[in-house]
């Protein structure tokens, strides 16, 4: 039986994301340049991959004489906010309080970003 589509980004695809994210549009030789060089794929395991990405809509391809040009259709911020809401459907009971909540108590956050939280606290307050 085949396994289900993820709507969220795997490892590996994420990695893919980022390189196009960061050059906007690139061919696959491209994108395997462009991996940290400890991540050791082959050629043909890149273009599988930009293949599925290709089918769950996070990128295109266009033509370019006998390559294919990649871009992505999905943003970092969209792809973030997108696993985000996952995570909090999945585990909190699709409360995204109770899932920064969690983080909240999980993680040491150093001042600077708690004063970030404090600040979008107060602004979201300030919109409801």
């Amino acid at each position: 039986m085949a396994r289900k589509k993820s709507p969220i980004l795997t490892e590996a695809e994420l990695r893919l994301m980022q390189v196009l994210w960061e050059k906007d549009s690139a061919t696959v030789g491209e994108v395997l340049a462009g991996l940290p060089k400890d991540t050791a794929l082959a050629y043909s395991t890149v273009l599988t991959t930009l293949r599925i990405l290709e089918t769950k809509g996070y990128v295109a391809h266009s033509e370019s004489g006998r390559a294919f040009v990649y871009h992505p259709l999905i943003g970092r911020e969209e792809a973030i906010r997108t696993a985000t809401q996952q995570l909090a459907r999945r585990f909190f009971d699709d409360s995204p309080g109770m899932l920064a909540l969690n983080l909240l108590e999980q993680e040491n956050i150093d001042e600077r970003e708690l004063e970030r939280i404090k600040r979008l606290i107060e602004r979201s307050r300030e919109n409801s």
